[in-house]
């Protein structure tokens, strides 16, 4: 099944977020590997692909996972997560109907 997971940022993220970002991508590009993960990327805090000094406000993931256990478990060891980026997560089932 696939979930939605939604990280928020806590504020003034944003030299936190660079720190962090390689394990971070090291965590996403595991699920890519085991040919788990749909989309990723961040959440901009403002109308524009580069936010600058607006910054993000968080991070969308879907990606595949047995359960809502095993995907809120995911989440919880995502170094945004461990490291202080996310201030919280959420993670909803989803279904994807486009593309086929």
């Amino acid at each position: 099944m696939l979930y939605t997971i939604i990280g928020h940022d806590v504020a003034d993220s944003g030299a936190l977020r660079q720190k962090i970002r390689p394990q971070h991508l090291e965590h996403l590009r595991q699920l890519q590997a085991e040919g788990r993960l749909v989309a990723a990327g961040p959440r901009p805090a403002v109308d524009a692909v580069d936010p600058d000094a607006a910054g993000y406000a968080g991070s969308v993931v879907i990606a595949a996972f047995d359960n809502i256990d095993d995907a809120r478990a995911w989440a919880d060891t995502d170094p945004y997560m461990t490291g202080g980026v996310f201030e919280r997560v959420e993670v909803f089932p989803f279904v994807r109907v486009l593309p086929e």
